[in-house]
């Protein structure tokens, strides 16, 4: 067997990535999980709170889609929630390695992702699967369970605070909350005429087949990422 120096220092690596990125892993999926429990519990408690002020054919939904998917949905806006499955490390540049948590110990900055998606219910309603969504936020969750977010309206736990709490019912509520607000206030805008002034008539025949007519909340504007 080769006991080379270099084939030393590649078993060392590999058992000391391997072990780091399962445990990120692990602290990331059973944080999501938490997050599911949350809202499944908003969802609820929404609905209740709303009982006799909405039409009936107004939603409050909570959806599991699977060990790794979750949605929300709240009248005519759909909240994907998705964990990677992957862990993963920041660029260089990144305002992260200036947090005293993360140069105290660079493998704090090893993280799982979650990532919160605004799509239309109608999108998904109606199969319209060339609809496009955005990416609001995105939650970044370490081997210790601190973390932090970063996304549309989120505040609660920004880069530089990193470290200084771990994840836990009250800020998923807080986050969600965030998500769902930016996502109330974020209209559906008309596209600009000029991008619908022509349309072939296969499209029109196939007016059924709805993946034909894409549809976005900002389709042909710019979609900025100002406070991420």
């Amino acid at each position: 067997m080769d006991n080379s120096p270099l084939r030393t220092k590649i078993l060392e690596e590999v058992v000391r990535k391997s072990n780091l990125k399962q445990k990120v892993f692990d602290q990331a999926f059973s944080a999501f999980n938490l997050l599911k429990e949350t809202l499944l519990e908003m969802a609820s408690e929404l609905d209740d709170a709303l009982e006799g002020r909405l039409d009936r054919r107004v939603r409050i939904e909570y959806r599991d889609r699977g060990k790794f998917e979750a949605q929300l949905q709240v009248a005519n806006d759909l909240l994907l929630f998705r964990m990677h499955t992957d862990v993963f490390q920041f660029a260089a540049d990144h305002l992260l390695w200036q947090n005293p948590y993360v140069q105290a110990d660079r493998e704090n900055a090893y993280c799982g992702i979650i990532d919160i998606y605004n799509f239309l219910s109608d999108s998904f309603k109606f199969n319209r699967n060339a609809d496009e969504g955005y990416l609001i936020g995105r939650i970044f969750i370490n081997r210790e369970r601190r973390y932090f977010v970063e996304g549309k309206g989120q505040t609660s736990m920004r880069v530089m605070h990193f470290g200084e709490r771990e994840i836990d019912r009250e800020a998923l509520v807080v986050m969600s909350e965030s998500a769902i607000r930016f996502a109330l206030d974020f209209d559906l805008l008309t596209p600009p005429y000029e991008e619908n002034k022509r349309v072939t008539v296969d499209q029109f025949n196939t007016k059924m087949d709805n993946s034909k007519f894409v549809t976005g909340k900002r389709l042909g504007y710019d979609f900025e990422v100002e406070d991420i």
